[in-house]
């Protein structure tokens, strides 16, 4: 499986020897403020946007803009865990979900990639007891093509909606990219159609499967949105996400937006006047939006959205960095050629030491490798992972071996993603994303 050696990023002869890469592990990239603390049984209150402010304190940010590890250049969940209030996914929470679904738990939550939730497990109960529950996630669309950071919330969503048989709404910002990029309403209304094809690609069943545009739907949402402004004042909006002075009412109108899909009642199509849970799956990042949802759920009569979140997709620069659309080298994109490919992941991020000899005695540092954490996402075989990480860990393995082993596997998926999305046609993106009476005794099981 192993394919020549790539290119090195830089000239000189260690990095040569070692594969290539575009970094030494021992480097750490810019590191921004934290958040705040959780208060115990209750969800903590909302974290601020601390990090434009404290972008030089060496302590890590994570809030939905902004993503910089701390001065080791590592992202520390357990530190997230703690500020947020959120509680981590146990062995045992796992292999509860294999029991109750009859399925193999998928790969994302067996290699701790979705790695915290809350109330999934009150959601695993009222499933068991005949309760139903339905998904929602989302994609705001600011370019062409999504990238694999992009696809991972939306692979994991499809495994859940297969093993759990339930319906999914699927929400695509296009005012939310209007508001804070200023690209045109026109031009966000068309990369979401665009992005809706990828997703699709992903396998969903339209049978119950709703997406939809903002611009679109906002008719049929409004009144769901207006609930939750009435209940959200603007002081805790700019404490939740550091909005101030300078922010444009938009923004801060928004985040009511993007909590209304965790409410059945908004989708009338669908679950009829039904109250029904909601489990979202989404990045840790995500996490401030639905606090503020959570706390609101109760007032309006619903119940509380359950979240099931994930760690970081690091950017190919390292994992203290977000990955970015408007940054092409940070990612691999679903349109990219297996050329492009090879050269992205030969420049990405590595922890091969500065000389082979080193390389050798040391072996890779597997917390800030980048080829090792792609390969922990998209390699389905468990065995041979482990033999990677065991052997470059050791220093028995070189870099440009294991960026020839991601190279294989990130090009056969993308080129399985591009046949599938060649066959979503325009008439296929309006079947999913047309409002259309779904059948409520259709929607599960």
């Amino acid at each position: 499986m192993v394919e020549e050696s790539l290119p090195a990023a830089s000239s000189s002869p260690a990095d040569i020897d070692n594969g290539g890469r575009e970094g030494s592990a021992n480097a750490a990239p810019a590191a921004a403020g934290g958040a705040g603390s959780p208060t115990a049984g209750v969800d903590p209150p909302p974290v601020t946007d601390a990090g434009q402010a404290n972008g030089e304190s060496g302590e890590q940010v994570v809030d939905p803009w902004n993503v910089q590890a701390g001065a080791d250049g590592v992202i520390d969940y357990d530190k997230i865990v703690r500020e947020f209030g959120v509680q981590m996914i146990s062995d045992e929470l796992i292999q509860r979900v294999e029991r109750v679904t009859g399925v193999k738990a998928h790969p994302f939550l067996r290699r701790g990639i979705f790695f915290s939730h809350r109330d999934l497990e009150e959601t695993l109960d009222a499933y068991e007891a005949k309760k139903p529950f339905y998904l929602y996630t989302g994609r705001g669309p600011s370019s062409e093509a999504l990238h694999l950071g992009h696809l991972v919330p939306f692979m994991f969503t499809k495994w859940l909606q297969d093993a759990f048989r339930v319906p999914l709404v699927i929400q695509l910002t296009d005012d939310e990219k209007t508001l804070w990029k200023g690209i045109p309403g026109k031009e966000t209304r068309r990369l979401a159609h665009e992005n809706a094809k990828d997703i699709i690609a992903c396998g969903f069943d339209v049978e119950r499967t709703f997406i939809f545009s903002d611009f679109d739907y906002m008719g049929a949402l409004y009144p769901g949105v207006v609930g939750i402004q009435s209940k959200v004042t603007t002081n805790q909006v700019n404490g939740i996400f550091g909005f101030d002075g300078s922010a444009n009412i938009g923004k801060i109108a928004f985040p009511a937006i993007q909590a209304a899909p965790s409410f059945s009642g908004n989708f009338p199509h669908m679950f009829g006047d039904r109250k029904l849970r909601c489990l979202i799956p989404c990045a840790i990042d995500q996490d401030p939006y639905f606090r503020m949802t959570r706390d609101v759920a109760p007032k309006l009569g619903f119940p509380k959205p359950a979240l099931i979140e994930s760690k970081f997709f690091p950017a190919l620069q390292g994992e203290g960095t977000k990955m970015s659309a408007s940054v092409m080298t940070s990612a691999v994109f679903t349109n990219d050629s297996p050329k492009d490919i090879k050269k992205k992941i030969g420049a990405a991020f590595s922890g091969g030491r500065d000389t082979e000899e080193e390389h050798r005695r040391l072996g890779a540092n597997l917390e800030v490798d980048v080829p090792v954490k792609w390969l922990s996402f998209f390699m389905h075989d468990d065995d041979r992972l482990a033999h990677i990480r065991r052997e470059y860990g050791a220093g028995r393995m070189l870099t440009g071996e294991v960026k020839a082993e991601l190279t294989k596997v990130v090009t056969d998926l993308v080129e399985r993603h591009k046949r599938a999305r060649a066959l979503v046609s325009d008439q296929v993106v309006h079947a999913f994303m047309a409002k259309r009476e779904m059948p409520y005794h259709t929607l599960f099981g």
